[in-house]
């Protein structure tokens, strides 16, 4: 059964019984993308459809809006088996996003283990591996037997996030090993833990980037890592599907801040929404522009009598703009993925001029041409002062869209705060205010024709 079979039926009181069967047959991920795009009042009939299993696993593949739009339209009881199944770091997650006092009422209705999981894992600041890790793991002793091992992996750890890897303590807590599955179940039941046990264990403190944390697991190819305090007492762990949303929320957000959009817009959002998230940025956007404008108005005389600068600056902004827009992404994407760190600026930077040399050549020259093309007989020489300036403003370019997001990186701020928007602007200041000064000194000291 496809998810369109079920999107194109009639919903209706006689195709509920032949919809609770088919949404009970799919995969969680399928039935929560359906009941998403059904209707806002049909929405918590869908999901009353599901039963218990079902149902949880649904309920975290839904958008945090609408988790919070069935707890309120859910019974008590519904709600409170719903929070108690859901896994910690799940659960930290969608309390984030609602009102203080629904928190509360939810975290009275968990299990004192739960409730002390989620506090646990909120008290972590945002942004942190401890704030998105699971407190469900496997853990042993280090004196346990292989054959031990397992019956106690058989027993108590059905409902561990992953049990890919189990992490082996001393009495108080301590990471000292780590040994996976295959380890064990290929191993005879009399050998010791320790015996087959790695000491080499990577791991990360609880207050570690998230995006490093991504890094390191991509770096080593592991499905999860665990996750120690200040005095290395293993807390949790972070698996590999919590790395996939957090490279996926950190891509987002770098991709819409480099073209100056709240970083938690989503594409469905409401119309004002939308609108509340762009709209500080655009006014902050024409507060930058406004800056440009007034490089230019100085040189109001300079423009009529040279006509031809109306028609030449336009490029000098768009062209100007789009190369530190592409250096800029170039740099923020190999910082974000780990490919070169601040110690590599002036590599960097001298394959960005080099490139840029050889870009610069061939735009000074395709401008020159344009100018002539373009001016009146008498301003052709406005082209050898364009080609030039068109050069000078690439290299600019390039330098700032080096420079500019390694400095932030340098000093722990996120790079993707050098927006396309305020890296075009400041090019076009400058483009701008060395072009019209040229163009001026021309027209006054050496008295060229107009």
């Amino acid at each position: 059964m496809l998810i369109q079979d079920i999107r194109d039926s009639l919903f209706d009181v006689s195709d509920l019984n032949q919809l609770k069967c088919d949404l009970n047959r799919l995969q969680p991920v399928d039935v929560g993308e359906y009941i998403t795009q059904l209707p806002e009042k049909q929405r918590a009939i869908a999901f009353r459809l599901l039963n218990k299993a079902q149902a949880i696993d649904v309920f975290e593949y839904l958008p945090t809006e609408l988790q919070e739009e069935l707890i309120n339209s859910l019974h008590n009881v519904q709600v409170a088996q719903i929070m108690e199944a859901m896994s910690p770091d799940e659960r930290a997650e969608l309390f984030d996003e609602l009102p203080a006092g629904v928190v509360k009422r939810l975290l009275q209705q968990l299990s004192p283990e739960q409730r002390q999981a989620t506090a646990t894992i909120l008290g972590y600041p945002e942004g942190t591996a401890g704030r998105v890790m699971t407190t469900e793991y496997v853990r042993l002793q280090e004196g346990l037997t292989v054959g031990e091992a397992l019956s106690k992996i058989r027993c108590q750890d059905e409902d561990k996030e992953t049990i890919y890897y189990a992490y082996v303590t001393d009495n108080n807590r301590k990471l000292v090993r780590v040994v996976s599955l295959r380890q064990l179940l290929f191993t005879f039941p009399d050998v010791y833990i320790r015996d087959i046990s790695s000491d080499r264990v990577i791991k990360v403190k609880t207050e570690t980037p998230q995006e490093e944390v991504a890094q390191i697991m991509k770096r080593y190819d592991l499905i999860a890592i665990p996750v120690v305090d200040r005095e290395e007492r293993l807390v949790g762990i972070i698996t590999i599907d919590d790395v996939i949303d957090i490279l996926e929320e950190e891509a987002t957000e770098d991709i819409q801040k480099l073209a100056g959009v709240s970083g938690d817009e989503e594409a469905l959002s409401a119309p004002l929404v939308t609108m509340r998230k762009r709209l500080p940025w655009l006014l902050a956007i024409m507060a930058l522009y406004i800056g440009a404008a007034s490089a230019i108005a100085p040189f109001q005389s300079v423009i009529a009598a040279v006509p031809v600068l109306a028609v030449i600056m336009p490029i000098f902004s768009n062209t100007g703009g789009t190369v530190g827009i592409q250096a800029l992404t170039v740099t923020i994407r190999g910082l974000g993925v780990g490919e070169v760190t601040p110690r590599d600026t002036f590599k960097i930077l001298r394959k960005e001029i080099l490139a840029g040399l050889g870009t610069a050549v061939v735009l000074a020259l395709t401008m020159m041409a344009l100018s002539m093309i373009w001016a009146k007989p008498q301003e052709r020489w406005v082209g050898l002062i364009a080609g030039t300036v068109m050069a000078t403003n690439t290299m600019v370019a390039v330098t700032l869209g080096t420079l500019l997001p390694m400095g932030l990186k340098r000093l722990k701020l996120d790079p993707a705060l050098v927006s396309g928007p305020l890296v075009t602007t400041m090019l076009d200041t400058i483009g701008f205010l060395t072009f019209l000064t040229l163009i001026s000194v021309a027209l006054h000291v050496f008295h060229l024709p107009q």
